[in-house]
């Protein structure tokens, strides 16, 4: 066997042993196939690496056979309510049969994503020497000098949904720390507005993201780069990263907020996280906040057999399996107005079909109503079908 960790898993590896998440219930067992929703759903779970059986055969796996194209559904199947509120979402929209642009192309295009573009890489860079120089030196920092650009940065791009829609096209950049540090701090500022938390408390979760895994720095890299199967003290020193980062804030002028952001974010709203295993509002809200940022941002990026998850079907992950684990507020809160987002939003379906997104259900944020050019498509009542990517 061989440890790998998550990030670096593949469909079609066989698991070699037992996977349990830290309250000790099994995720997985040992010979199952790896696909990329369970790899996904080990990030959900907060599982660092998983031992594969490196003597098995490594096949390429379908999470299930292409959907057939389905002819158009008939407006029996729709209810007249549904039917009306994508009229009006229509007319209030404007679309036409004809306006089918990209709107990502749009995006990428305009001056303000170059600019966010820009500003995102001076920022990450400045990240890391800061973070570095607090590490290696002791230096102390200055949160809010820190902070200063991020927020800048934020002011330029526009409203929340802009943030969203250029952290969706940053999605190609690297994980590593700095990098996922950053797009935490940018998903805490948005979620914490999307709760209607005051200016000093979004930019507090801003400093949050910022600092949330700066423990994984002190993790010594004999251990991270390691090629052979980690021992136990060694894995168990992996898992200690909240708790190194949190020893070094502790000498920095920071608030007990941020702090407890990076001891707390691995916990879990119904006791299965770590390092302290607490429950609730035990845990302090920046944390729960936090949680929510690290597991979404994690879910979205690019891995090296595929590219970003489209943000519903990570919705599609919280809604089945993740909802208990995080503050039912905040997590609720995120997934509407992620979902919000999106809405309008040209995307292509597991058929093979491009649509427009014009509704949202309440009840079931991930299975939209989709307009495919004239024919409604309601994912709630075709459970066969779901949004591979936006577009």
């Amino acid at each position: 066997m061989k440890k790998l960790a998550t990030s670096q898993l593949i469909p079609g590896m066989t698991v070699g042993s037992d996977v349990q998440s830290y309250d000790n219930r099994t995720v997985l067992t040992k010979g199952t196939v790896l696909t990329d929703t369970l790899i996904t759903r080990l990030e959900l779970y907060g599982i660092l690496s998983v031992y594969i059986d490196d003597t098995a055969k490594v096949e390429a796996v379908r999470e299930e056979e292409p959907a057939q194209t389905l002819p158009p559904a008939p407006e029996s199947e729709l209810s007249e309510d549904i039917l009306s509120k994508v009229e009006q979402a229509e007319e209030d929209a404007g679309i036409r049969e004809d306006d089918h642009t990209s709107y990502f192309e749009k995006v990428r295009a305009s001056r303000e994503f170059k600019e966010f573009e820009d500003d995102y890489r001076r920022q990450k860079d400045s990240l890391a020497f800061t973070l570095n120089e607090m590490v290696e030196k002791n230096i102390q920092v200055d949160a809010q000098l820190l902070i200063e650009g991020p927020l800048e940065m934020i002011k330029r791009a526009g409203s929340r949904s802009d943030i969203m829609d250029m952290l969706h096209l940053m999605r190609g950049y690297d994980d590593a720390t700095y990098t996922h540090c950053m797009n935490v701090a940018l998903l805490n500022y948005v979620l914490a507005g999307w709760m209607g938390w005051d200016e000093e408390r979004q930019t507090t979760a801003l400093a949050s993201g910022l600092f949330h895994d700066v423990g994984k720095l002190r993790i010594p890299k004999e251990i991270l780069l390691k090629p052979a199967r980690l021992d136990a003290d060694e894995f168990a020193t992996v898992r200690k990263h909240s708790i190194f980062g949190y020893e070094l804030l502790k000498r920095q002028n920071v608030s007990d907020s941020i702090r407890n952001a990076t001891l707390m974010h691995h916990e879990r709203y119904d006791g299965s996280g770590y390092p302290l295993h607490l429950k609730g509002e035990q845990i302090d809200p920046y944390a729960r906040l936090t949680s929510i940022s690290d597991v979404y941002d994690a879910m979205t990026s690019a891995r090296v057999y595929r590219g970003p998850l489209c943000p519903f079907r990570v919705v599609e992950i919280f809604e089945d399996e993740g909802l208990e684990k995080y503050d039912p507020d905040m997590i609720l809160t995120f997934l509407k107005n992620v979902c919000n987002t999106y809405l309008q939003t040209r995307c292509r379906l597991s058929d093979g079909r491009i649509g427009t997104i014009i509704m949202l259900h309440p009840d079931r944020f991930s299975r939209p109503v989709v307009d495919c050019d004239g024919t409604i498509v309601d994912l709630r009542e075709h459970k066969d079908l779901s949004i591979d990517a936006l577009i």
